[in-house]
């Protein structure tokens, strides 16, 4: 899965313009955290860990503090993704060993504090949200190409207070389309209080179906 974050993380160990073989430890970190947000996003959760711890050793291993503070940032934004509110703080404490320019502004917009970001310094996919007014933002969801940066604006646009009932029905769509399990249930949820604020029993007969056929699921995982 060729995710934004995947990218993002692993900006630093691509071998850019170079005819020399990728160094080992290159190659199995970026294999390794793409594994470990394909399983996290399915819920499964131990097997994700699993991936992610093996993802540091490969990079811990290479003595490379800046190539690890990504993985974390990658593992803090694939949290949030899910609408878990991760503080990043094991990507704070190396950041600070070496700092990086392009990892803090990402971690910036990560933990909403979006008015100290300098835009440029981000995704492309992420440039326009932040720059864009509140009001203006929910809109530009759909706008994003790449599904787990499109999740990711969404469930951060629902951490700011700034979603819509249409973001929520978007994160969902999303989720569902990908098969994943994990964000899939929290907006499924999500949805269920709105109807319940609305008093829409028939969405929330069909809302409750959608939700026992995700648990079952999960439930089913190996």
């Amino acid at each position: 899965m060729k995710s934004l974050l995947a990218i993002v993380s692993l900006a630093l160990l691509a071998a850019c313009g170079s005819n020399r073989p990728v160094p080992d430890w290159k190659v199995d970190a970026a294999d390794l955290i793409e594994r470990y947000q394909k399983h996290a996003l399915l819920g499964e959760n131990t097997l994700a860990e699993r991936y992610f711890q093996q993802a540091i050793a490969a990079t811990g291993g290479a003595g490379r503090v800046t190539e690890t503070a990504q993985l974390w940032l990658v593992h803090c934004a694939t949290r949030r993704a899910m609408l878990i509110d991760d503080s990043c703080n094991d990507y704070v404490e190396l950041a600070r060993l070496e700092p990086h320019a392009e990892n803090a502004a990402y971690f910036r917009f990560l933990t909403l504090r979006w008015e100290l970001v300098d835009i440029a310094l981000l995704p492309k996919q992420h440039q326009r949200l932040v720059s864009a007014p509140a009001a203006a933002r929910p809109g530009l969801l759909a706008t994003i190409d790449d599904p787990l940066a499109r999740l990711l604006d969404a469930s951060l646009l629902v951490m700011r207070k700034e979603a819509d009932r249409q973001t929520l029905d978007l994160a969902t769509a999303t989720a569902s389309d990908q098969g994943w399990r994990q964000p899939l249930l929290t907006y499924l949820k999500l949805q269920q209080q709105q109807a319940a604020t609305r008093g829409d029993a028939a969405e929330l007969a069909r809302l409750a179906q959608r939700i026992s056929l995700v648990e079952q699921s999960l439930e089913a995982r190996p």
